[in-house]
């Protein structure tokens, strides 16, 4: 089977040539009637036009807003969880929080939130974001910021 050997299951119906005389069987009107907006060159309506009711995209409900396409979701990671999985006078980092796959590598923010207690003192990096009553839980246990 070569490529030239080919050919369509069904035939192609062609196309009637509009406005070529009467002999052609389109001619005179050319298949568009008499009169009327459509009838004319450049006639007929825009997209979405009703004749004068309300148009459709009109008439739906909007939704107001918008999505950010350049937001940033902060990671969360809890007291509890780094309680959890380091020892003392560890370090968090982005580098041991991916390590411990406790983050996703694509995400370039993380927050540490919690109420709760942690025993053991940890040193935080800067880059890591943490809330109020996290930040006073690690200073309580001894932990440092660097």
């Amino acid at each position: 089977m070569y490529i030239h050997n080919l050919s369509p299951k069904t035939k192609r119906s062609t196309k009637n040539r509009c406005g070529r005389g009467n002999s052609s069987k389109r001619g005179t009107y050319c298949g568009r009637g008499m009169n009327g907006q459509n009838s004319r060159s450049g006639g007929g309506v825009r997209l979405g036009f009703e004749g004068g009711q309300t148009p459709l995209v009109c008439r739906m409900p909007k939704m107001r807003g918008f999505n950010n396409p350049n937001r940033v979701v902060a990671q969360i990671i809890s007291i509890s969880a780094l309680n959890a999985q380091f020892a003392d006078d560890d370090v968090v980092d982005f580098d041991s929080l991916i390590a411990k796959k406790m983050i996703r590598k694509n995400n370039s923010k993380v927050k540490i939130l919690g109420n709760e207690k942690i025993a053991k003192k940890l040193k935080i990096s800067k880059d890591i974001l943490i809330s109020e009553s996290a930040k006073k839980a690690v200073v309580d246990a001894g932990g440092k910021f660097l």
